[in-house]
C-alpha cells in the first residue's frame, strides 16, 4: 500500500499509520498570494577546471552526461548555469585558459565553457546563462584586477559567446570571493552599455564572509551603484541568511537576492536531501530566487581537492566511457523537473514544516503549481493539508519521492476533493508534488565499465590537426597550474604541447609553477618522458608519482619532478607542499652540456621502487633513493627565476615500463569527437 492517500479525510489517513500524526498544518494556496520570480536552480563550472575531461568523453557517452544534466524532465533538468570566465590562473581544481592571453588578442575556441554553454542551452532553450571570473590574465589592469582592462576583458568575453555561439549572456558577476569595488560595478555598467549588452544583469558582490552583504546600504544612497548592481549575490546564504535590512533593500529597489555558490559536501542520499533542503531555506530564510551549487559534474583527476562530493555527476574516466550519478542529481531533479524560470514563489505558502523540514510552493504564470518539501530530521510523520483556491488548477497532481532506500521514485497521484488534499510527509524524506506532467527518471543503458587509464601511453599531439576544434586542449591533461595548449612545434615539424603563458595570472588561489598532470593514481614503477624544448629560458620537466595537487587554495603538489635548466643543470625534487621551500626538497642535481636554446631534449624519470633516476637524451644523469611517495600520476611542469613563467614545448609524451621502448602513439576512439565546428 502506498504511503500516500492523499485525497483520503485526515481522519482515515492517520488510522494506516502506527506513528501519531499532526493535524495542525494547513496550508492555503492562493494565485494571487503574490511572490518574487523564480529564477532558477543549478551548479556552477569552475571556479576550478571541474569539467575538463568531460570533454574528453566518446560519443554517445558524452551526450547522455550532458541529458542527464540538463535535458528538461529527464534527470537534474538544471535551469542555470554558472561559468567561470576562465582567466588562465588556478581557482581550485585548475586553470582554464583565457580568451586573451595577452592584450589586443581575442581567441573564442580556447577551452570548454563555450562548448558547455552552448550544449546545455541546446537542451533546454530557456536555461539562463550566468558568469563570473576567479581570476585573469597578468596583463589585465598591469596586475590590478579592479580595473577598466578587466571591464573590457569581460565585454570581449560576452561579445564572443554572442557572436561566436549565438548565446547571450543573462548575468555576470564582478568577481568571486575577492571583496568589493563598488566603482568597478559602475565601470563594468558603463562597458557593458557602451558594447550593446546593455541587457546583461550584473550582480555582486559574491563573497562568503559574514560582512558579505554590507556594501548593500549604499544602493540606497548612491543612484550610480543602484543603476548598475541589478542583483544582490552572495554565496552560502544557507549558513549566513541574508540580514533583514537587506531583504528591506531588496525588495524595496527590486532587485533580487541570489545565491552565486551554495555548499553541500555531503555523500548519498545525505547530500540530495540537503541540497532540497537548501534551495528550500535559501528562499524561506534568505528571499534567495536562483540558487547554483558548487559544482556541476566530477571531471577531474581524483588526486585533485574535491574530486567527487560536491557534484552531482561523475565523469572522470573518459578512456572508459564510465560514467555515474550521485544521489545528489536527484536532489536537483526534485525542483528542475518540476518548476521553470519565470515561475512565481507563493511567498505565504513557503515555511519550515512543525516536526521538521521545509516546504516551498511555486507556480507558472498559468494556473500550474508545484510543492517542494523536504523533512530531514523531523521526528515524526505529519499531515499537511491544502486548500487549492483561486488562480490554481484543481486537477489532479502527480508525486515524486525520494528517500534513503530510493530516489525519485513516483507513487500514486493526489486528486483533490472539494478543493482540498492532504500529504503525508514521512521523515527523511524528499517530496516533489505538481500538477504538471511528463517527469522521468532518465538514465541510459549499458554504461560502459570503469578501466584504468591506458598504459603504456604514448601522445605525439598529431591527433589533432585543427587545434581550435579541440578547444587547443589535448585528451587527458588537467592544467593544475598554467595552460598548456596545443601548438606548431617551432620547428614546424607538426604539432606539440606548449606552456603558453609567459607572465603570472592574478588567480584567485596561490599559485605552484605550471603543471599539468594525467595518468593513473595507482602507479607504481614507471618511466615518463617527453622532449623538451626551452624557447624561453628557464627550465622545463616531466613529473611522476603525483597523489595530490594542493587543497584547493594552493596548488603545490605531493610527488616527484625531473628539470632541465638552459644552463645544463638537471635536478630532481620531491615536492611535498611544505610552504617553506616552494621548489620542494632537491634529491639530486647534475649538469649536461648547456642545452642552447630552440634545440630539442629528452628528459626521461624513472621509478623502481625507491630507486628514481633521470636521463638526459638516453644517458643516466640523476639518481637517488627516496621513500616519501609511492604511486601517482605522471606530468609535465615548467618554471623559472623568481616564480616566472616559462613558454617552454613538450612532444612525444610517453609513459610506459622503465627502460621499455617508447609504444606507437596511442590510438584514441574515433568517437571522441571534437568540441567546435571547423575543417578538419
Amino acid at each position: 500500500m502506498s504511503p500516500l492517500r492523499l485525497a483520503l479525510p485526515l481522519a482515515l489517513l492517520g488510522a494506516s499509520f502506527a506513528a501519531p500524526l499532526r493535524a495542525d498544518s494547513v496550508i492555503e494556496l492562493r494565485g494571487d498570494a503574490g511572490g518574487p520570480r523564480f529564477d532558477g536552480i543549478g551548479a556552477v563550472s569552475g571556479g576550478g577546471a571541474t569539467s575538463v575531461l568531460l570533454k574528453d568523453y566518446p560519443q554517445p557517452q558524452r551526450d547522455q552526461i550532458l541529458d542527464l544534466l540538463f535535458k528538461p524532465k529527464f534527470g537534474a533538468s538544471m535551469s542555470a548555469l554558472l561559468v567561470e570566465v576562465p582567466g588562465d590562473g588556478n581557482s581550485t581544481q585548475g586553470s582554464e585558459p583565457s580568451h586573451m592571453h595577452a592584450r589586443g588578442e581575442a581567441n573564442f575556441s580556447r577551452g570548454y565553457e563555450w562548448w558547455l554553454m552552448r550544449e546545455a542551452k541546446r537542451r533546454n532553450p530557456v536555461l539562463s546563462l550566468d558568469a563570473c571570473a576567479w581570476g585573469c590574465p597578468g596583463w589585465v589592469g598591469a596586475g590590478t584586477f579592479w580595473s577598466q582592462d578587466m571591464a573590457d576583458y569581460y565585454a570581449s568575453w560576452a561579445k564572443g559567446l554572442k557572436s561566436q555561439y549565438g548565446l547571450d549572456l543573462d548575468a555576470l558577476g564582478c568577481r568571486n570571493e575577492k571583496g568589493v569595488d563598488e566603482g568597478f560595478a559602475k565601470k563594468l555598467r558603463a562597458t557593458l552599455n557602451a558594447n550593446g549588452l546593455a541587457k546583461v544583469r550584473i550582480h555582486g558582490f559574491d563573497n562568503w564572509e559574514k560582512n558579505k552583504f554590507d556594501w548593500a546600504k549604499d544602493l540606497e544612497r548612491d543612484p550610480d551603484l543602484a543603476a548598475s548592481v541589478d542583483i544582490l549575490s552572495n554565496h552560502t546564504m544557507w549558513e549566513t541568511p541574508t540580514p533583514p535590512d537587506v531583504l528591506r533593500i531588496s525588495e524595496a529597489l527590486h532587485k533580487p537576492i541570489w545565491n552565486s555558490e551554495e555548499h553541500v559536501y555531503k555523500e548519498g542520499f545525505d547530500c540530495e536531501i540537503s541540497i532540497v533542503k537548501a534551495f528550500n531555506e535559501n528562499f524561506i530564510t534568505s528571499g534567495v530566487t536562483k540558487i547554483v551549487n558548487w559544482y556541476l559534474v566530477g571531471s577531474v583527476y581524483r588526486v585533485e581537492p574535491y574530486p567527487e562530493t560536491p557534484a552531482a555527476l561523475i565523469a572522470n574516466t573518459p578512456w572508459s566511457g564510465h560514467y555515474y550519478v550521485r544521489d545528489a542529481l536527484w536532489g536537483y531533479a526534485h525542483y528542475g523537473q518540476f518548476t521553470e524560470i519565470g515561475w512565481q514563489y507563493l511567498k505565504d505558502a513557503c515555511r519550515r514544516l512543525p516536526a521538521g523540514g521545509t516546504l516551498v510552493a511555486l507556480k507558472s504564470p498559468g494556473d500550474d503549481y508545484s510543492l517542494v518539501a523536504e523533512t530531514q530530521g523531523a521526528t515524526e510523520a505529519q499531515a499537511v493539508t491544502f486548500h487549492v483556491g483561486a488562480g490554481l488548477s484543481k486537477g489532479s497532481l502527480c508525486v515524486w519521492r525520494s528517500n534513503e532506500a530510493e530516489q525519485f521514485v513516483r507513487l500514486s497521484d493526489v486528486v483533490p476533493s472539494g478543493g482540498s488534499f492532504t500529504l503525508l510527509l514521512e521523515p527523511n524524506s524528499v517530496y516533489s508534488v505538481s500538477t504538471t506532467t511528463g517527469q522521468s527518471k532518465g538514465s541510459f543503458a549499458n554504461v560502459p565499465a570503469e578501466t584504468r587509464f591506458p598504459f603504456p601511453y604514448m601522445e605525439t599531439f598529431e591527433g589533432y590537426p585543427s587545434p581550435a576544434r579541440w578547444g587547443y586542449l589535448p585528451h587527458y591533461t588537467a592544467d593544475i597550474c598554467g595552460v598548456f595548449e596545443l601548438a606548431e612545434r617551432p620547428d614546424g615539424a607538426g604539432t606539440c604541447l606548449r606552456q603558453v603563458i609567459d607572465h603570472k595570472a592574478q588567480s584567485w588561489a596561490p599559485e605552484w609553477m605550471p603543471y599539468t598532470i594525467l595518468g593513473d593514481r595507482d602507479w607504481s614503477d614507471y618511466e615518463v618522458s617527453a622532449d623538451l624544448y626551452l624557447d624561453g629560458g628557464g627550465w622545463a620537466g616531466v613529473m611522476g608519482r603525483v597523489n595530490d595537487t594542493g587543497s584547493g587554495y594552493g596548488c603545490a603538489p605531493k610527488g616527484y619532478y625531473a628539470r632541465l635548466a638552459a644552463d645544463g643543470t638537471c635536478a630532481l625534487y620531491v615536492s611535498t607542499q611544505a610552504p617553506s621551500s616552494v621548489a620542494g626538497t632537491l634529491l639530486a642535481t647534475g649538469r649536461v652540456p648547456k642545452v642552447a636554446g630552440r634545440q630539442w631534449h629528452r628528459l626521461s624519470l624513472r621509478f623502481s621502487g625507491t630507486t628514481i633516476s633521470a636521463l638526459v637524451d638516453g644517458a643516466q644523469v640523476l639518481l637517488a633513493s627516496d621513500t616519501t611517495y609511492a604511486r601517482g600520476l605522471a606530468g609535465l611542469v615548467t618554471g623559472g627565476e623568481a616564480d616566472s613563467r616559462n613558454t617552454a614545448c613538450f612532444d612525444n609524451l610517453a609513459i610506459g615500463p622503465v627502460g621499455a621502448t617508447p609504444a606507437a602513439a596511442t590510438a584514441f576512439s574515433p568517437d571522441q569527437r571534437p568540441m567546435y565546428a571547423g575543417p578538419p
